[in-house]
């Protein structure tokens, strides 16, 4: 059955969503017939529980994850979940940011929704009103869409496009090779996803304000000290201001200006820190403000007063490589790099009685880059289990392995993922803070060791350039035009994105297929522990402490077996109170 749902505004603060279903347009295929079914109220929509529930009855729709939510809030299960059309067209095209109805309606069918259902009379294309007229014959729902409201004209309509979507989308995938990725990958998740944001994570907002309070504290002193390098008060968060301060009082050199004056952004201050200590206390106090606004207040509102939680949105339809997406809040982006920024984790906590258990890929997309390349260094290196920012970085600075230092790794570190996203000499040098001559040499040193990675990365642009596409191992598809584009600085782009889609697209993919796997084990094993995260490479589990090991088995086993490569994928798998000690 073709379902398309009818959505209102609730007033209701403790729903996860405040939204309700208030009717839905179904299409029966079988008997070509179109209805809508307006719902007064939660039993009238509870009427049609066993439908929803009933697994054999395929459930086939636009954005399924969130009507999965909607239906839960009501005490219903949403099973049978087939095909959503927004995922179809997004494995069709993934930098495709237009996917609402109305608008695959516009690109897989040429139909103006607008035009058809009335709402721009002028416009109205006469085929398009045949098409409809077509529609309501074959669907004897002739009457209600004379006489209904404009809801019930609407959503009728909409059902009968999904289905028309669904045939013509199905039909595109099978072309492409990927509907084994659409069934097997991307539709299962759409449950796992949704029950992640159902589940959310325990927010301790007691510890946030006291964590905001800290940074009150912070912002004050740091205040203090740059009123007082400065030499005057001032507003430090006032570009006009500050920048006066700096190049005018200070007569600090002038990096860029801007048409409204001078810049003060973080690249200009970065290039000035050797220039003046204020420089740095101006850093920290951004980076404070930042942590306060974003972090602090700015999680507040998402803790719901009922479940005391944060339930994030999790979008696997938004990033062009597959991976999926966190917002409203983006809990992926929570600052780890830095200390005070990584504290933001202790706020999220499992509920008493429970543990969090995280697992972790270690270096998943350097395995799949070895996987892929079949370059025989790093191959080896992962089946021995060496280290293999100590191996890169023994190649590259023919140094003995034994013999080489921290800094060297380090470095090495930095090429090895820098080759993963396409970095260029330039961003090495800024990241490394070498010369972009040095951080050449290091890459083509890098590239002469690995002779299997060079030619992985050039065939893939290669093949690129002569078919328009990269795929992922699971025939996830990119189409990169840039590659033909008379600009310099773009088709740069094109080749970077020809080279590390294909590793992180293969990466998220096998992300996926883990967290489908983890997902049915704990429901087959009637287990309570629950998905509550996923933040690229890392899955989070909040389990009961009685089965902690149990499930700590469930997800070493299920991610490392999620796909057989030439080398090992291995997970860290940990347990803490909070996500602050996750390891």
């Amino acid at each position: 059955m073709i379902f398309c749902f009818d959505t209102d505004k609730d007033d209701n603060q403790e729903k996860i969503i405040k939204e309700k279903i208030t009717g839905i347009g179904v299409f029966n295929s079988r008997a070509n017939e179109a209805y809508y079914i307006s719902f007064k109220n939660d039993e009238e929509l509870n009427e049609f529980k066993d439908i929803f529930e009933n697994n054999e009855i395929s459930k086939i729709g636009i954005d399924l994850g969130r009507i999965y939510i909607l239906l839960k809030q009501e005490g219903i299960n949403l099973r049978g979940i087939k095909f959503d059309t927004a995922i179809a067209a997004y494995i069709l095209n993934p930098t495709n940011n237009k996917l609402k109805i109305e608008d695959l309606a516009e690109q897989y069918l040429e139909i103006n929704v607008n035009e058809v259902l009335g709402e721009n009379e002028e416009n109205n294309k006469q085929e398009q009103i045949n098409l409809f007229d077509e529609l309501n014959q074959s669907t004897n729902t002739e009457k209600s869409f004379e006489e209904n409201k404009k809801e019930e004209k609407k959503y009728t309509f909409y059902a009968y496009l999904i289905y028309k979507l669904q045939e013509v989308t199905k039909k595109q995938l099978e072309e492409i090779n990927a509907l084994g990725l659409f069934n097997n990958i991307d539709m299962p998740t759409v449950e796992v996803l949704a029950n992640m944001q159902w589940n959310g994570m325990y927010a301790d907002e007691e510890e946030l304000n006291k964590f905001g309070n800290q940074l009150k504290e912070q912002l004050e002193i740091k205040t203090k000290m740059i009123y007082e390098m400065a030499g005057e008060e001032f507003n430090i968060n006032s570009t006009k201001q500050l920048g006066e301060i700096l190049f005018e009082k200070m007569k600090l050199p002038v990096v860029k200006k801007t048409k409204s004056g001078y810049s003060t952004d973080v690249d200009v201050l970065e290039k000035l820190k050797s220039e003046d200590p204020i420089i740095q206390e101006i850093l920290d106090y951004r980076q404070l403000m930042k942590l306060n606004s974003t972090y602090v207040e700015g999680l507040k509102p998402y803790i719901n007063p009922k479940t005391k939680r944060i339930h994030s949105f999790f979008h696997q339809t938004i990033t062009a490589t597959g991976r999926i997406s966190s917002t409203e809040p983006n809990l992926q982006n929570i600052p780890t790099r830095f200390e005070l920024g990584k504290q933001v984790r202790k706020i999220f906590k499992p509920e008493h009685g429970k543990v969090y258990i995280d697992a972790d890929y270690s270096q998943i997309e350097l395995r799949v880059l070895a996987h892929m390349s079949e370059d025989k260094h790093m191959v080896q290196a992962f089946k021995e289990g060496q280290d293999i920012h100590k191996q890169a970085a023994s190649k590259v600075f023919k140094t003995p392995i034994d013999e080489v230092t921290k800094e060297q790794r380090s470095n090495a570190k930095a090429v090895n993922f820098g080759i993963v996203y396409g970095i260029s000499d330039f961003g090495l040098g800024e990241q490394l803070g070498i010369s972009r001559k040095q951080a050449k040499k290091y890459i083509d040193e890098y590239l002469t060791e690995y002779e299997g990675i060079k030619n992985f990365m050039e065939n893939m642009t290669e093949k690129a350039k002569e078919t328009g596409y990269v795929e992922t191992l699971f025939n996830r598809r990119r189409y990169i035009p840039e590659l033909k584009s008379n600009n310099y600085m773009v088709r740069q782009f094109g080749a970077r994105a020809a080279m590390n889609t294909p590793i992180q697209g293969t990466a998220a993919d096998i992300m996926k297929i883990a967290m489908i796997n983890v997902y049915k084990e704990l429901v087959e094993r009637k287990l309570k522990a629950k998905i509550v995260l996923q933040v690229h490479d890392e899955m989070m589990i909040e389990a009961p402490i009685e089965e902690a090991e149990e499930v700590k088995e469930i997800v070493k086993e299920q991610m490392e077996s999620a796909i057989t490569l030439k080398v090992p994928l291995i997970a860290d798998v940990s347990e803490a109170e909070n996500w602050y000690e996750c390891k």
